[in-house]
């Protein structure tokens, strides 16, 4: 039996933690704050995150849960037009295995909190900043801002994009700013005029920005989430945003999309930030996991997906006695699959942010696809069930 000290007490942590306490092993989650808590709103889980969820015993919570979604609606935002959606129901759970769900990112945190409570040979610590690790050919350690060393057969960075053990394992720097600014908030779903109460996740696209919707906690709020390319060059996180500032954003969309926006208030806003993916995360016992690893813009709506499936991958490979190879194992079985996913979610605004002549012909395009076609594009994605190089998408 084996001791993996995590570093970060978020999604992909906790999972990471149930993952390797089910397979007998002992696991010590690390959290910087005081408490354990998640902060965010919406959450999008795609059959492949699902099926992670089922593999940690949670998937039929999560499934309860959550807002089962009927499609995924991409609109014009300047001209109002429908331009195509990709259905979630009938074949789309049938031939994934899962429904498309949206839940509130606190409800997920809590069902993996609850569960690592529960679990044998789980410990939560908080309080815990972790600044650094060593390791030698036997064990690991970690070294906290109080002077404490935590040590283990493995250490596990989750401690998202700005990670000290990344820092240290990769040293790559600061994350790169994408130049864009995303602005959020929620609404109670009784202010929201009952004929736009869609049960859709809903893009509307326009110059240069686009305008993500959908409800979320059991549909009693409507989540807000408008993008928007303004050059931003320093990263900011959580800053509160006038809703002038929001309306004269996103000026150029109209109709419905600026009738939903008008509703927002308490605006946030945050510089989006990833990085270039890179081949190796690992340094002998020593291994980063979700956006440690491979932060992503969340244009793909795959970011915990993706923590999810490292953490499930990772433990099903973890042995005590091999502690590097098995790290490695993971490295290599993760890192074409998320570079992949990190890639999509930048040059995703490509599709989302034309204008003009480009955004008639996007519009054309999307609307000649039928709705297997519209599947096909997804499935290497959603469909995946195993999550390393070998998956097969269904």
């Amino acid at each position: 039996m084996a001791r993996v000290v995590i570093v970060g007490g978020g999604i992909g942590g906790l999972a990471t933690a149930l993952a390797v306490a089910a397979r007998g092993h002992r696991a010590v989650v690390l959290e910087r704050g005081e408490e354990f808590a998640e902060l965010g709103a919406g959450i999008q889980l795609a059959p492949n995150g699902i099926h992670a969820l089922d593999r940690l015993g949670l998937g039929a919570r999560v499934r309860e849960r959550g807002v089962h979604i009927d499609e995924l609606r991409f609109m014009d935002g300047v001209t109002g037009q429908h331009v195509a959606s990709l259905p979630l129901k009938g074949a789309y759970p049938r031939r994934f295995g899962n429904p498309y769900v949206v839940v509130h990112r606190g409800e997920l945190y809590r069902l993996l909190l609850a569960a690592c409570r529960d679990a044998v040979g789980v410990e939560l610590r908080a309080g815990c900043a972790v600044t650094s690790y060593r390791q030698d050919d036997a064990a690991a350690a970690v070294l906290l801002g109080t002077g404490e060393e935590v040590a283990g057969d493995a250490v596990i960075g989750a401690d998202g994009i700005h990670s000290a053990v990344r820092r240290q394992l990769v040293g790559d720097g600061e994350p790169r700013v994408s130049g864009i600014t995303v602005y959020r908030t929620v609404v109670p779903m009784e202010r929201v005029p009952v004929e736009l109460r869609w049960n859709a996740v809903t893009w509307w696209a326009g110059p240069g920005c686009h305008f993500v919707h959908y409800a979320i906690a059991g549909g009693r709020y409507l989540n807000l989430a408008p993008s928007v390319e303004n050059g931003v060059t320093e990263a900011f996180a959580g800053v509160p945003a006038g809703t002038d500032e929001v309306r004269s954003a996103f000026a150029s969309l109209s109709g419905v999309a600026r009738r939903l926006l008008a509703l927002g208030e308490d605006w946030k806003s945050w510089a989006l930030v990833d990085r270039d993916p890179v081949d190796v995360w690992t340094d002998g016992r020593v291994a980063l996991l979700g956006d440690a690893a491979h932060p992503m813009l969340h244009y793909a709506a795959q970011g915990a997906c993706q923590a999810l499936e490292d953490a499930v991958l990772l433990g099903g490979l973890f042995d005590g006695d091999a502690v590097p190879g098995c790290l490695a194992a993971y490295n290599a079985e993760r890192r074409e699959r998320t570079a992949r996913i990190a890639r999509l979610a930048r040059e995703s605004t490509r599709l989302w942010h034309p204008a003009g002549e480009l955004a008639t012909a996007r519009n054309t395009a999307l609307s000649s696809l039928s709705e297997t076609e519209l599947h096909d594009r997804v499935a290497w994605m959603h469909g995946a069930r195993e999550f390393g190089r070998a998956a097969a998408p269904a």
